[in-house]
């Protein structure tokens, strides 16, 4: 994926030096992540909502989500399709860092996890400064995997490093509910399934419970991959299973960035 960085801009505007040393320095603040299409995003609203209630719970005010899709629409101005993080930091007044990428393609391999105990703080919000994902994101790449599967001291499945997974048993898909990030993509697609003949149900998923599931799949912004294998468990892919995921997938609508 191309990393190279477009723009990046704070509270509207090409940030100066001093202004960087807080996001380097504090290590405390939250974001979201989305790829951006002509000028639109899928699921624009919740974005703005997972901002706004992060910013509550981590720094006790209010933001003022019409600010931020202005500041969004602005980074964007001139560059359609972008991958785009907003970042939310308050070293004083609240902060807005809008960080413009080149587009990331869509997942085109099926990937491998490595199962990994790690239950990542404050699960629930897209927060700064994911060492522990990072790290054992790396540690799996180096025994041959693609990403590693976040799981905690039961064993329970909570996420892979970068994406949220569900499991297909052949008639259903399930998604773990071990502390974990509920993803814009996952939010979107879930309620999408029962229409494309896939009924989506949220239960615990044990390491130990792996083998009785037929296929797996993870999904971010990015897109939607098939997983085939997790630790020594071999699922292949179920072409069936993919199609139908792409077919709900396909449904989301794209919304319009600019007021």
């Amino acid at each position: 994926m191309n990393t190279a960085t477009i723009r990046v801009e704070v509270d509207g505007r090409e940030p100066r030096l001093e202004e960087l040393y807080h996001p380097i320095l504090a290590n405390y603040g939250h974001f979201t992540a989305m790829q951006v299409r002509g000028g639109r995003v899928r699921g624009l609203g919740l974005h703005l909502d997972r901002l706004a209630t992060a910013t509550r719970e981590l720094f006790g005010v209010e933001l003022d989500t019409g600010l931020v899709r202005a500041r969004l629409a602005h980074a964007i101005r001139d560059v359609p399709d972008a991958a785009v993080r907003i970042n939310v930091y308050r070293p004083d007044e609240l902060m807005l860092m809008v960080v413009v990428r080149p587009p990331a393609p869509a997942p085109s391999a099926p990937v491998s996890l490595r199962s990994v105990r790690y239950e990542r703080p404050a699960a629930h919000i897209k927060h700064v400064g994911g060492f522990g994902q990072g790290y054992h994101g790396r540690r799996a790449e180096a025994e041959g995997f693609d990403d590693a599967l976040l799981t905690d001291h039961t064993g329970a499945v909570e996420e892979s490093a970068i994406a949220n997974i569900g499991f297909f048993d052949g008639t259903g898909v399930t998604w773990p509910t071990a502390p974990h990030l509920p993803g814009i993509a996952m939010l979107l697609l879930a309620p999408r399934l029962p229409a494309a003949g896939l009924p989506s149900r949220r239960a615990q998923v044990l390491l130990a419970d792996l083998p009785s599931y037929r296929a797996a799949f993870i999904t971010n912004s990015i897109g939607t991959a098939a997983v085939r294998r997790i630790d020594d468990v071999d699922y292949g892919v179920d072409a069936g299973l993919m199609r139908r995921l792409a077919e709900a997938e396909a449904t989301i609508p794209w919304d319009e960035i600019r007021p």
